[in-house]
């Protein structure tokens, strides 16, 4: 009898106030973002092994690793999370003894693609070893503790939002404060809405992985730097974020899109990386062709941008993006549930 322990998480469009979930910025002035969940994922299943051996499998990239069950892992290479997870979860909860397990994790989408992927697979393992081990973690713990591997353990530059965006899912406006204080609250929004709202949206991908580290220790440098340009950027995007979440509420999904413009002009002042020529060709296109909007997903310089269409532009956008001949539209839908786990047996 094989037992498998499976775990999903979603990824997440960030709709507004992106960067400011990033300390120093979050500490010295709060932070607040607004982002929802889709239905792609980062997926995890651990499998028992009685062998004494600890197998990774990683599918997007074809990467096995294999290592005898020891307290501690090395935390380096191509594998680094899985590592730093087993690292924690077995000096935290185990008591410092080795676990022997096989590890598959895969992904929907690339690493670096703007959609918070290194955090949902962080999640999703975590969600994994919380079904296997029966751990006693809430959604804020995971979250905190997804944070806290990336973050401090393994000194992943990076924010907040991801972690709990994954955890939580659906339409979350969250606030950050200084000593890693967060507040998700979860947006009562209509199904109506919702799916006005994703009918409307074209994700495109523009199939150019970026180094999100560079572009957030640019930004936290302009904040150490007191840089007032890039500091008075991030105070706007903030206030989008704000105005956004009262949009959404309200229904008001044109001035929702009307407002991706503000936000975007501002989010390319917090950093000189966040966008570049190929990208702002991209932007453009979009916008002649009935575009309210958009931004870029994640830190920038690459990976999934979206853009709100109105009526039936959707389709004319759609057609001109594809006609770059570079990049891919990705068709996908809001998903209201974050991390699920479960537990399956086979002969």
């Amino acid at each position: 009898m094989f037992v498998y322990y499976r775990s999903k998480a979603p990824f997440r469009l960030g709709i507004a106030g992106g960067g400011t979930d990033v300390s120093p910025y979050s500490d010295l002035y709060g932070g607040a973002i607004l982002n929802v969940t889709i239905n792609l994922f980062a997926h995890a299943t651990i499998r028992p092994l009685q062998n004494g051996k600890i197998r990774f499998v990683h599918v997007n990239e074809s990467i096995t690793e294999e290592f005898e069950a020891v307290p501690q892992l090395p935390a380096e290479g191509p594998l680094i999370l899985q590592q730093g997870i087993y690292n924690s979860i077995v000096s935290r909860f185990n008591n410092g003894n080795p676990l022997s397990f096989e590890l598959t994790t895969q992904m929907d989408v690339s690493s670096g693609s703007g959609l918070g992927t290194s955090s949902s697979l962080v999640v999703a393992i975590l969600g994994a070893f919380t079904e296997w081990l029966k751990l006693p973690l809430g959604k804020y713990d995971i979250a905190h503790y997804a944070y806290e591997i990336e973050r401090l353990d393994l000194k992943m530059a990076g924010g907040k939002q991801d972690q709990y965006s994954a955890t939580f899912g659906g339409v979350n406006f969250m606030e950050f404060m200084e000593e890693d204080k967060v507040i998700v609250n979860p947006l009562r929004i209509s199904n109506d809405i919702l799916h006005e709202w994703a009918l409307n949206t074209v994700l495109f991908f523009t199939e150019k992985k970026r180094e999100s580290s560079r572009i957030i220790e640019e930004q936290m440098n302009n904040v150490r730097n007191n840089n007032l340009e890039s500091l008075n950027a991030m105070h706007i995007v903030k206030q989008e974020a704000f105005k956004m979440k009262n949009n959404l509420l309200r229904g008001e999904l044109q001035e929702l899109g009307e407002a991706f413009n503000i936000s975007w002009v501002n989010k390319k002042k917090m950093a000189r990386h966040i966008s570049n020529d190929f990208i702002d060709r991209i932007y453009e296109t979009a916008l002649s062709n009935g575009a309210l909007g958009g931004k870029i997903s994640g830190a920038g310089g690459g990976g999934f941008m979206f853009f709100y269409c109105p009526g039936n532009t959707r389709y004319r956008v759609v057609n001109a993006l594809e006609n770059l001949k570079a990049g891919k539209v990705f068709f996908f839908d809001f998903y209201k549930k974050g991390m699920t786990t479960w537990t399956a047996k086979e002969k």
